[in-house]
């Protein structure tokens, strides 16, 4: 394939990119889109307004999604996200840069957010009975304005799960734990352009939280992202949804472009790597615990003794969640970032931040 030049990655021959015509990279190229993508995003809504129950917090870390929660709100940089969507090419699902093409792959997912990535498919039917459904797994039924086909509202499920009474029982938890995960999703794994409902679909998956962790959400996530990143490649898009905050920390981890520096020493190097979690086991897991061996929130952690080899329960992402600073590379700026990528060269992306002794710790999830 002939390109244009160095710093442009367009072919000679348009005709062999699918749709160019409508891509938003077409559009921005002849100056009929210069607009910014915002949607709307709920991670910092949902942490503000449900605040974990300690009584729910085993049943989240057996189902696998207490390290989404840790990793909790990252500032979005809707810039760097409108530069990387212009790049997405639908055809190839990939990233088109000028060394080469990139993408987000099944291990970026199960080490940035520590998701299974292996196990059965997340599937199910659209078509469901939202008042037996919710009756049986929820013990509440949904009025009608808190639903939109079968999709509910993210603020009832706050309203009617997030506060178990005092003489809550197990079954009382399980119910609450399934309005935590199901909001998570709808907030952050599987947001759409609003963020403020989520399907039901999900719902079924969470009867047993015991059989939750045994599903391949890493695959739905990644699925998810890839369609969102196709509908806001092409025409006039103003929004885009899906899992935006894995594919700012995916950027960060693999480019250079819009990158943030860890604050609190010099010369500014990379966050340090999430610490371990002690007690993550699915059975017999004391509440009172839990914390143990976890990082202050929006601190920095201590580093592991040597002699102690944890499994360790909160992914990469989460070592992003600290305080940050942009003073060695400027960020947020449209423009700048679209020169960047233009004179990427090889040895500014990168395959993995990482370092071997960490991921030799890792959980295997595939």
């Amino acid at each position: 394939m002939a390109f244009r030049g160095l710093h442009d990655a367009d072919p000679l021959d348009p005709s062999i990119l699918l749709l160019q015509d409508r891509h938003r990279s077409h559009l921005v190229d002849t100056k009929q889109l210069q607009e910014v993508l915002r949607p709307r995003q709920q991670m910092r809504a949902f942490l503000s307004h449900w605040r974990m129950d300690p009584r729910i917090r085993p049943y989240v870390i057996r189902a696998r999604f207490y390290g989404i929660y840790r990793l909790g709100h990252i500032m979005i940089d809707w810039p760097l996200i409108t530069c990387l969507v212009k790049r997405w090419r639908p055809k190839t699902h990939t990233f088109h840069v000028p060394v080469r093409e990139m993408t987000i792959t099944l291990q970026d997912i199960a080490i940035i957010l520590g998701l299974r990535i292996d196990g059965p498919a997340v599937t199910g039917t659209c078509v469901l009975d939202v008042a037996e459904l919710c009756g049986e797994l929820l013990e509440v039924t949904p009025a009608a304005d808190a639903l939109r086909g079968s999709a509910i509202s993210i603020q009832w499920l706050c309203q009617h799960l997030s506060t178990p009474g005092p003489d809550a029982d197990e079954v009382d938890l399980e119910r609450s734990a399934r309005g935590f995960i199901l909001e998570l999703m709808g907030s952050f794994l599987f947001a759409d352009k609003k963020g403020v409902h989520v399907h039901l679909c999900f719902l079924p998956l969470l009867r047993d939280l015991t059989q939750t962790l045994t599903y391949s959400w890493g695959g739905a996530v990644l699925a998810h992202t890839y369609r969102e990143l196709c509908r806001a490649s092409l025409d006039r898009r103003c929004g885009n949804s899906g899992c935006i905050t894995l594919i700012q920390l995916w950027s960060w981890e693999r480019l250079h472009v819009g990158q943030l520096y860890f604050r609190r020493s010099a010369p500014y190097p990379a966050p340090p790597l999430p610490h371990a979690l002690h007690d993550d086991d699915v059975n017999g897991v004391v509440a009172e615990g839990l914390d143990d061996g976890l990082p202050v929130e929006h601190g920095v952690q201590p580093e592991p003794q040597p002699e102690v080899k944890p499994k360790p329960a909160l992914p990469l992402g989460c070592r992003w969640s600290v305080p940050l600073t942009c003073v060695l590379n400027p960020s947020g700026v449209l423009l700048l970032y679209r020169d960047q990528l233009d004179k990427q060269t090889s040895n500014q992306s990168y395959g993995s931040r990482t370092s071997e002794s960490w991921l030799t710790n890792f959980p295997i999830f595939a």
